[in-house]
Parts: structure tokens; C-alpha cells; sequence
């Protein structure tokens, strides 16, 4: 199936940057999934700053695996966790326990991208596969408004433009106070979408989510996940620790910021 035939099936799409790995959205995942958020955040995850689960919420429709989902939201970010470089001031994010695969693995998730922040502040979310020492392997996507609030942007790869986002001030609980609210044009959500993508080389490796405010922690967004999949099994995973590293988003005009009512 071709990157454009996938996304064609969906209301809303983003871009995306994959090194050493083939990428496809799809409506769903097929393989057993790697974690459930029925019973809350799996055990051996961790976290810092906003993160959850949640259930049908809002804009944020149920998972389209049934069930919770989690998320990271920049509301109840932590100033500095963050990606290196650019505007970013802090955010929140999430890793699960560390997983082994074989060399070709497919690795899938569900994801959905719901922000309150638009015009020259867009926040901007990011799904990233670290190695078991914590060392950057892949970064797999990058999602934030472009400055005209028409699309959503990443690195390009495969030949994808951009596609719309679904407009609107978002309604969701993890937004906090920004729930309904929105900074100029830009606002809104993705809608569930399905990456998956075959892991190159064997190994043991973590999967981190995340989410950053742009220049500051006003106007709130966060990244819903589920349906996470490897190689068709089930796995038991270990404890994975702390880390940040990764994309730069640098080179950026960005102009000041006015307030809309």
C-alpha cells in the first residue's frame, strides 16, 4: 500500500520523519497489543510532567482498540523537558518499559494529536524509539500546526504533504483550563491515526511519547496514544528510566505573540 493510498482513508493526517524504518498510516493495527490502558498506566512505565489515561473524552473519541488510551498533555508540563533546541520551554512526556524485538519487527500505534495553541506558537508533539541505554535510535514523528493554521507539519519523508487539521476550539479534559479554548488559527485535533513502521535491527529498545509548549506553557495540547503493537506479541517488558534527547526545531520566524479573544 502506498503512503498516499493510506492516507487517504483518514479525515486528517500528519507528516513524519523515519530513519532505517518503513512507514505506513492505517486503519488499524493487526498485531496483539503491547500494553492496555484499562487498568491505568502499565506497570514499569514512567513519566514526568501531565500524563494519563483516559476514556472517551470529548473531541478525543474512544480508542479505536476499545478502551482507554494514555496521553501527555503540556498542561502540568515541567519546565526543560522538552526536545533540544528552538523555542521550546517544557512539556510533558511518557516511556514505556523496555521491549526486545527481532530484526523487522513491525512496531504500530494509534495516535491522535489535540491542541488549543495556533498561529506563530504552535506546541508540537513527538513519538520517539530510544535504545535500552536511552540513546536515541529513531525519531519516528514530530506533529505541530504550521504558522497559518492549515496544516500539520513534521520533517517530509516518502514524498507526503501536508493535509488539514480538523479545526476548532478542542473540548478535552487533559487540556485542563484550555479545554474549548484557542489561540488564533491552528487549533483543533487529528482524529485516531495509525503509524506502523519495521524496525530495522534486533534489540531491546523504549518508546517515548511527548509534548512541548513553543515559546511558552499558555494554550494547552497533548497527544493521545494506544493499540501499540510489536512483531504480533504480547510482551512483559522491564523498567525504562528517564531521558531526553532528540529533534531540534530551530530556523524558525516566529512573531510576537497578541492575545485573541
Amino acid at each position: 500500500m502506498s503512503y498516499k493510498n493510506c492516507l487517504a482513508s483518514k479525515s486528517a493526517a500528519v507528516s513524519s520523519l523515519v530513519a532505517a524504518a518503513t512507514l505506513c498510516f492505517s486503519a488499524m493495527a493487526s498485531a496483539a497489543p503491547l500494553a492496555s490502558f484499562d487498568g491505568g498506566l502499565p506497570g514499569g512505565w514512567t513519566g514526568m510532567g501531565g500524563y494519563g489515561t483516559s476514556g472517551e473524552d470529548g473531541v478525543v473519541t474512544a480508542s479505536p482498540n476499545g478502551g482507554a488510551y494514555g496521553w501527555v498533555s503540556t498542561n502540568g508540563g515541567v519546565n526543560g523537558t522538552t526536545l533540544p533546541g528552538g523555542g521550546s520551554v517544557g512539556g510533558s512526556f511518557v516511556q514505556t518499559s523496555v521491549f526486545s524485538v527481532n530484526a523487522g519487527d513491525r512496531l504500530s500505534f494509534d495516535f491522535n494529536y489535540i491542541t488549543s495553541d495556533g498561529g506563530r506558537y504552535a506546541d508540537y508533539a513527538w513519538v520517539r524509539l530510544l535504545s535500552a541505554d536511552l540513546t536515541q535510535s529513531t525519531m519516528l514523528l514530530t506533529v505541530r500546526t504550521t504558522p497559518d493554521g492549515n496544516d500539520l507539519t513534521g520533517a517530509q519523508s516518502q514524498g507526503s504533504s501536508n493535509v488539514s487539521i480538523i479545526g476548532g476550539a478542542p473540548v478535552w479534559s487533559p487540556l485542563g483550563a484550555d479545554s474549548g479554548e484557542c489561540f488564533d488559527i491552528g487549533c483543533g485535533y487529528t482524529g485516531w491515526l495509525n503509524m506502523s513502521f519495521d524496525i530495522a535491527d534486533a534489540g531491546d529498545y523504549i518508546l517515548e511519547f511527548g509534548v512541548s509548549g513553543w515559546r511558552d506553557m499558555d494554550y494547552h495540547s497533548g497527544l493521545a496514544f494506544d493499540g501499540i503493537t510489536v512483531g504480533g506479541d504480547s510482551q512483559v517488558p522491564e523498567p525504562a528510566s528517564l531521558a531526553l534527547l532528540g529533534l531540534g526545531l530551530a530556523g524558525l520566524a516566529w512573531g510576537r505573540r497578541r492575545q485573541i479573544v
